[in-house]
Formats: C-alpha cells, structure tokens, sequence
C-alpha cells in the first residue's frame, strides 16, 4: 500500500469528468486492487471517511467510503448508525456507481479532503438506492440513508468533476473560491491547531 497525492481545489483535474471501468479483465481487476488500497490509506492518514478516485489524480469511476463511528477506544462502534447503514459492510469500495432511487431530502454539513478546512451545509437525498461493482466486478446494490447515504452522494460527484461547494449559493461558493486564491489552504499545523481549539472548554 502506499499514500496518494490528495488533489485540492482549483486543481483542474478535479474538474474532470471520469471514465467508467469497461471489463473486468485480471491485469484490470489488479490495478483496482492495488488503486482501492492505496485510496483506503490515504483516505484514513487523511483521517476522512470517502475519497473518489478522481481526487488521487485517477479519472475512473471508483470510489472508496468508511463513515463506521469510532468510539473512544477506536474501535468502530454501531450505536450511531441507522438500521439501514448497519446493513452495509464497510469500508466499501463502489465502481461505476449509481444511483437508483433518491428519496426523501436531509441537510448535512459537508467538508472534503480536496477542500481542506471549509464547511458548508449542502442538501442531499435522505435515502438512496445505490448500484456499483466491486473489483473483482460483482454487481453490488444497496439502499442506505444517514451519513452513508451523504458520503456516497459526496463522493459520486466527484466522477462528475463537481465540488461540495457548486451545491451551496453563489455567493458563499464565491467567497470560499476567492480566500483560497488569495490566502490558500491552512497548513496541517494551523488545522491541528484550530481543531484542539475547538475541543477547549468555554470558559
């Protein structure tokens, strides 16, 4: 395994729309091993909870999602998951993924790793149908709602070369656009920092 380059916005090929996996030949199915591992590492170091290919710099429709809660011991814990999410298997990794059936409308606030550091509450369907392969590609369908459902949404739009930020008003897209051109992104120091902030007590 090894840790992959996360693209960040305004790099171009985040704009880029990505290319479905044809055949499921050996020498094909060995590189999405290899590719779904190497986004798996990347995607926790990143302490995030779905990557899509595109944001490694690899336009194939393939993404790699693990919303599972870690209590305070680490360990993934079910307590917060709703019925439907227990029934997935995680972490998943989804290639060629649709959607099927959409119901149903939640609000939730979103980040991304190709966005460090900005948040934005974006509309997404409450409830979601999905269909996908995995690599050795068997057909996998599921119907999910809660995070799941937000991250896998997140995470298709990225094949389409769409950012959390197209989702929200003009105006606050604008205004995240112009403080990265003109200041760029914090450090990882400077997140660190503002995070351990933010778990002070109020005093």
């Amino acid at each position: 395994m090894a840790k992959l380059e996360i693209l960040t916005y305004p790099n171009p090929v985040l704009r880029e729309v990505s290319k479905p996996v044809e055949k499921f030949t050996p020498e094909v199915t060995a590189k999405l091993k290899k590719l779904a591992e190497d986004m798996l590492e990347t995607m926790y170091d990143a302490n995030g909870i779905g990557l899509a290919a595109p944001q490694v710099g690899e336009l194939v429709r393939m993404l790699v999602i693990d919303c599972r809660p870690k209590g305070e011991s680490g360990r993934y814990e079910i307590g917060d998951m709703t019925e439907l999410e227990q029934q997935v298997t995680q972490p998943l990794v989804l290639i060629n993924p649709e959607i099927v059936k959409g119901e149903g409308k939640t609000t939730f606030d979103e980040g991304c790793l190709s966005v460090p550091s900005f948040f934005e509450t974006v509309e997404r369907f409450e409830k979601v149908e999905v269909k996908a392969f995995d690599v050795n590609g068997k057909e996998i369908r599921f119907t999910t709602d809660g995070l799941l459902a937000i991250v896998v949404q997140h995470e298709m739009d990225h094949l389409e070369g769409t950012l959390f930020i197209d989702h929200i008003s003009f105006t606050k897209s604008n205004k995240i656009k112009n403080t990265i051109k003109k200041s760029g992104y914090p450090t990882k120091e400077e997140m660190k920092s503002a995070r351990d902030r933010k778990k002070e007590p109020v005093k």
